[in-house]
């Protein structure tokens, strides 16, 4: 009964905390889209980026898509950024704790899973979006991926390096071996890393009693069903939030190769990393079936300075290409957006006043470039 109850609760929350898309509103401007897929980067601000040598295919890729020069990561550390794209909240995290699987004992340092509502953290005017503090908001624990499971979508979280068995618990690993194993943990390099990983923090996901939205939907880029192998057969989900390691995504590690120790490197191989997940992804079936998009995101800048403006890049099969927008945007304009695309009522900051969609980034050929927007 309690459990029923807590669900009923749930449901209830978010109903109330959803907006419905309504007609005439900007959420209007946004098609219909069929598969849309994330790759999210790592610390880096925008002009540490664009213009970067260390980066040919990114800049080449800026020119040929869409570029949103106005775009705001939310706050600091990652996991935060990575909790606001998927859920509109930082949902009262504000560091880059591993979850507390399951409900297990009480600990301070771990996030506890989230679900119910509560009140969010406030977001310091230094860390803002565009040096803007954010006051402390309720929040429905749910994320997109609960969204499209109730809408009868799909999603799929792709995570560089998740070993074969699966994210249950898993907080890092090398591909091999994770912290689950009975090995030197020191020499585990934390290729993979939870943190990047926002929807294994969501209690509905760590239940997996839905096969749609649970545990099932977090898989590698490897193996039978990783990101290669459905990107090869077609079988792509609605959405598809892809995470490369951290030497790939241009965080860096320590005590691993070369090419991850310091900040050239790291951009050059994320550069080479982007280059083939963006490849695959056009190469793909289910890139040439209906509307899609590609969105290559940095969750943060490196810490250094604020405003925390960070490279977003919007590729679509369907629409405008070579163009640059100044509208404002933030995280939360992205997952309102995605959620527009996909039929969905707003959730969190989404839903916000101030809050609007990408539309100039994601509309079709032959649309009018609105205010704004550098016709560039």
């Amino acid at each position: 009964m309690k459990k029923l109850l807590e669900c009923l609760s749930a449901g209830a929350l978010a109903v109330s905390a959803a907006i419905p898309v309504r007609a005439g509103d900007d959420e209007r401007s946004i098609p219909r889209l069929d598969h849309v897929f994330i790759v999210m980067m790592e610390n880096h601000s925008y002009d540490e980026i664009i213009g970067n040598a260390n980066a040919p295919f990114i800049n080449r890729y800026a020119r040929t898509a869409n570029l949103a020069t106005q775009y705001y990561a939310v706050g600091h550390p990652s996991l935060t950024n990575y909790l606001e794209v998927v859920g509109g909240s930082n949902f009262g995290v504000m560091a880059d704790n591993y979850p507390n699987w399951h409900h297990g004992p009480a600990d301070s340092a771990l996030v506890e899973p989230i679900g119910g509502n509560g009140f969010d953290a406030a977001t310091p005017v230094a860390t803002g979006p565009r040096g803007k503090a954010m006051a402390a908001a309720r929040y429905v624990g749910i994320s997109i991926g609960d969204q499209l499971a109730s809408a009868g979508k799909s999603w799929k979280s792709y995570q560089e390096d998740l070993p074969a068995a699966g994210a249950d618990n898993v907080n890092y690993a090398d591909g091999s071996f994770s912290n689950l194993d009975p090995v030197d943990q020191a020499r585990v390099q934390p290729l993979y890393a939870v943190k990047h990983n926002p929807f294994v923090y969501f209690d509905s996901v760590q239940r997996n009693s839905d096969k749609r939205n649970g545990l099932n939907n977090v898989a590698g880029f490897a193996g039978a069903h990783g990101l290669f192998s459905d990107l090869g057969s077609g079988k792509m989900p609605d959405l598809s939030f892809i995470a490369p390691n951290q030497c790939h995504d241009m965080h860096g590690t320590a005590g691993g190769s070369a090419l991850c120790t310091t900040d050239a490197t790291a951009i050059a191989a994320g550069d080479r990393a982007v280059s083939g997940i963006v490849g695959a992804i056009r190469q793909s079936v289910a890139w040439r079936e209906g509307r899609n998009a590609i969105v290559l995101l940095w969750d943060e800048n490196d810490f250094s300075a604020a405003p925390n403006r960070v490279v977003a890049l919007v590729d679509t099969n369907y629409g405008v290409h070579g163009m640059q927008s100044a509208r404002p945007y933030n995280h939360f304009s992205l997952l309102k957006t995605l959620e527009a695309g996909f039929g969905l009522a707003c959730i969190n900051h989404a839903c916000d006043g101030d809050v609007s969609v990408m539309s100039d980034l994601f509309q079709a050929a032959g649309k009018g470039r609105g205010a704004g927007q550098d016709d560039q």
